[in-house]
């Protein structure tokens, strides 16, 4: 096995009691072993459960229709539960507790695999991030629109609105651990825009005479449609940081972290997939990328579902962020002063400056940036979700298993492989079509 790489992020570690004894634990900028599992279950449910839901009709249904569609919203979800679950039980390996994704793979598999890792993570983070961004523009462009009609500003003007507002929250709100004074809020936001939501679908769509279902295109743009629709629907049931978020948790943080999971897969999952499902059922294969867009009104409706969006993700997109600012702040920060001293402040402010204001500038260049959805989703989260935690498992106990335990994780393995670059493939062609059609800055 190769040497560890817990050091790489920080050049200090400490000793601590784990679940089973002793263990060595990264240094970190950031709260460890502080929240219960209610409160991390939680976060899962309305991280997932945030303003992106409002696309993925459009994304997940309309390329599969009805039969596929629900075959691949069940498949894909059971996968994903199952996957991270296991990933959830290798917190500890060989008495060391890997609070960082990386960690885990650069300690069994090596440097590279650290960096492997690290360059899989953090693309899919700043991915998401832009696609929160856009997505917080679109909803503040919306309500606008409904007092100033044709001269809404462009929406570029409301990217860097939604960066600022981001950007605050980021600030003074600086780890994990720390949102669990917003939770509350956010799950209000979030019951609110769903039930706003699915009362002005179940209108649209009981008043619609004739919805399209068909699946349109070519054959070959269904196929390609279709690749991209399973990579959208693995998007919104996992995220690749899962050893990130279960380092906040209070020990048995196994044990915990799967009690979480399983509040995302049921509660969660119910949700989202719910207004996907919903969404498509009013509109059919006219599904927007961003529901409230179409929405038949009242006026009151579409202004409460695009502001309680908008204030949602707010905390939603500080999930997908904080393992960046975690990083960030382990290498900036005075590890042995608090998160809010003087110093530690003012090196946080330039951090979360500079990193808003590139995401920001990336987003508003490029507008049609949900359509990175489907390749990170394909690109990272396949290798992050279902490969990386069967090589580990085949590394650390493959030969102790027996054959059917290790052919089981080979079949896992290449599935996913397989699925993961055809997917990809099916993302490139996707924005490489947006980008001959969208200019820079586009007004959309």
């Amino acid at each position: 096995m190769a040497s560890s790489s817990l050091d790489t992020e920080a050049g200090q570690a400490h000793k601590a009691a784990g679940d089973g004894g002793g263990y060595t634990t990264a240094a970190t900028a950031h709260a460890v072993d502080t929240d219960s599992w209610q409160q991390v279950g939680l976060l899962l449910v309305t991280g997932f459960n945030c303003a992106y839901v409002l696309s993925f009709s459009n994304l997940m249904m309309v390329p599969l229709g009805w039969w596929w569609g629900a075959a691949c919203l069940l498949l894909v979800g059971v996968a994903a539960w199952y996957a991270n679950w296991l990933l959830a039980g290798l917190h500890l390996v060989d008495g060391h507790r890997f609070i960082r994704y990386r960690d885990l793979m650069g300690y069994v598999f090596g440097t590279n695999m650290y960096y492997i890792t690290w360059f899989l993570q953090f693309t899919t983070l700043l991915l998401g991030s832009m696609g929160f961004i856009l997505l917080g523009g679109r909803a503040l462009k919306a309500i606008s629109a409904e007092f100033t009609g044709d001269s809404t500003p462009r929406l570029q003007w409301f990217i860097a609105a939604t960066g600022a507002v981001y950007f605050a929250f980021a600030y003074f709100v600086p780890t994990i651990s720390a949102m669990r004074n917003w939770l509350a809020t956010s799950a209000a936001l979030t019951v609110t825009f769903d039930v706003a939501l699915l009362a002005v679908l179940v209108k649209d769509g009981r008043s619609s005479k004739q919805t399209d279902y068909t699946i349109h295109g070519t054959p070959e743009e269904k196929v390609f449609n279709a690749l991209g629709a399973v990579a959208a629907i693995l998007v919104c049931n996992t995220s690749g940081l899962l050893p990130e978020i279960q380092s906040t948790l209070r020990k048995p943080s196994v044990s915990n972290m799967r009690r979480a999971l399983a509040l995302q897969y049921t509660v969660g999952a119910a949700a989202y997939y719910g207004i996907s499902v919903a969404g498509y059922w009013a509109y059919g294969a006219a599904a927007s990328e961003y529901l409230p867009n179409q929405l038949g009104g009242p006026r009151w409706a579409s202004i409460l579902i695009n502001a309680t969006a908008f204030l949602q993700s707010i905390v939603s997109q500080h999930l997908f962020t904080v393992p960046i600012h975690e990083a960030i702040d382990t290498r900036l920060q005075r590890l042995d002063e608090g998160m809010f001293s003087r110093h530690n402040m003012a090196r946080r402010l330039v951090a979360r400056a500079v990193l808003f204001g590139v995401n920001v500038f990336v987003t508003a260049l490029f507008p049609f940036m949900g359509d990175f959805v489907n390749l990170f989703g394909s690109f990272a989260l396949f290798p992050l979700t279902f490969i990386f935690p069967s090589m580990v498992v085949l590394k650390i106990r493959g030969e102790c298993d027996g054959r059917w335990h290790r052919l089981w994780h080979w079949g896992i393995i290449v599935a996913s492989s397989v699925l993961g670059i055809a997917t990809s493939a099916a993302a490139v062609r996707l924005i490489v079509h947006n980008a001959s059609v969208y200019r820079f800055f586009a007004d959309m």
